[in-house]
Parts: structure tokens; sequence; C-alpha cells
């Protein structure tokens, strides 16, 4: 089973949508590894800029109500190409939440309080995912661990690679 987790960029707002994620306008690309370079690319944070922070991180820590607007895989799959993992919020839109499971990649909720606590946990952030326990440990000039659950099929799908892999097991 792949493992989860590693350092992580830190996304401080509510409602980050897919068009923030991946561009429409990058949409008729045909490979998914044509999307790596346009991650994030229309997200406007403060002092945020994807070339410089995204390079290196495997999980992102935002807000509520993540990945609000359209549907699109594609919103996922920048994050597949571009090696993150794992996304941390207090929601995420319905949609996004089970193309993450789908493709292999793990959507973590979490109640606001242990989020503002992983948000102050100060200095780089190293993040460990222990699926099956439930558990997540944090790193960074502090450390904090929380719980977290998931649904018993989408942690087999997350478990399997994704949807692909598990009918591939079980049917």
């Amino acid at each position: 089973m792949r493992e989860f987790g590693g350092q992580a960029l830190f996304l401080d707002r509510d409602d980050i949508n897919t068009d923030e994620i991946i561009p429409a306008k990058y949409l008729t690309e045909i490979t998914k590894m044509a999307l790596q370079p346009y991650a994030l690319e229309d997200l406007k944070l403060g002092g945020f800029d994807p070339r410089r922070d995204l390079a290196g991180k495997n999980v992102i820590v935002s807000r509520a109500n993540f990945g609000c607007g359209s549907s699109r895989e594609h919103a996922v799959w920048v994050f597949e190409v571009n090696e993150i993992n794992t996304v941390i919020a207090a929601s995420f839109a319905r949609i996004f939440r089970q193309n993450m499971f789908n493709c292999g990649l793990l959507a973590i909720e979490l109640p606001q309080a242990d989020l503002d606590t992983l948000f102050n946990l100060g200095g780089e952030v190293q993040i460990e995912v222990d699926l099956a326990a439930g558990k997540l440990r944090a790193k960074g000039k502090r450390q904090a661990e929380f719980s977290f659950t998931i649904n018993e099929f989408d942690r087999r799908l997350v478990e399997a690679g994704g949807w692909l892999n598990y009918a591939d097991q079980h049917y």
C-alpha cells in the first residue's frame, strides 16, 4: 500500500475551488502530466507563488469547502502529477472528495479546532498518516496528533490505489 503524508503546504482560506486548483483553459490537455505546471496557478492568496511553494510538498492543509466548483477530475489529477497525496481540510465539496478517493488519494476532514492547531505548529511541518489507524501526526516547531475517520469503502479505494485498481482486484 502507498504511503501518505510528507511536507505540508498550508493554504489558509475557505472555498478554494477547482478553477483555482487547475484553470479551465488547461482542460483540453490530453495527458495528466501536461497539467503539472499549472497547479494552483489561479489561486490568489497573499504571498503564495505555486511555482515556488508547491515544490517538494506532498500534503495540502486548507480550510472549509475545499474543491468546490465544477466536478472536474482534472483538479485531483493535477495534485496526483505534482505528488500531492493528501489534502486535509475542515470539509470538502462532495464530488471533489470522492474524486480524491477514486484516484487513490487521501482527503481527510478535521474539525476546525484541530486545523487551527495544525496551522499553528510553526516552521516546516511534516505530516505522517496512518490510514489503518486513522491517525495523523504532524511535526513542525511543535508536534500534534489527530484522529480522523474515512468510511470503509473509501478507505478500501485509497488502499487499492483508486477505483480502477479496486475494480481490477474485486470484479
